[in-house]
């Protein structure tokens, strides 16, 4: 297997994030039969021995029942950005995860701002764009999960990100 992630580890803020939002969408799955997996969770991509570790995934799929090491269909997967892995997570990353049936939406959180883009896969199959900012909800109806943006970034110094 290939480790398609090409860099581990991030600040403070890309930690505390993860964790917000880990924590908000664990407790709001936690009487339905969707599991979050975390960084330690790997995704194999559809098709193929590849593998890659997003901050976060969620799945609901029977297949992922039957692996203890990976799961291969999450509805949901986020990505925290960084500066060394943000075109990766934006392009490369996530023409693998596409060829995914069972992904709904993908997260995209910036570390140094506050804004949040969803690509979100329609009843069509088109993928769709939402750039969230300040003051926005974001709507996850992967999961059936409206939350108000301001609660990812809370208790954070983005000012500190940027000058790194």
């Amino acid at each position: 297997m290939v480790n398609l992630t090409p860099w581990g580890g991030g600040s403070i803020n890309h930690s505390r994030i993860a964790v917000h939002l880990t924590t908000l969408i664990d407790t709001h799955l936690d009487s339905s039969q969707c599991f979050t997996g975390n960084s330690d969770l790997r995704i194999n991509i559809v098709g193929t021995d590849n593998y890659t570790y997003p901050d976060l995934s969620v799945t609901y799929d029977e297949r992922d029942k039957t692996s203890s090491q990976y799961i291969t269909y999450p509805c949901l997967i986020v990505e925290v950005l960084s500066a060394s892995t943000e075109a990766y997570d934006t392009g490369g990353k996530f023409r693998l995860y596409r060829q995914n049936p069972m992904l709904i939406d993908y997260l995209l959180v910036s570390s140094t701002g506050v804004e949040i883009d969803l690509y979100h896969k329609n009843n069509a199959g088109d993928w769709l764009i939402v750039n969230y900012k300040a003051g926005d909800t974001i709507e996850l109806k992967s999961i059936d999960l409206c939350f108000p943006i301001e609660q990812v970034y809370r208790r954070l110094n983005l000012s500190l990100d940027r000058e790194n």
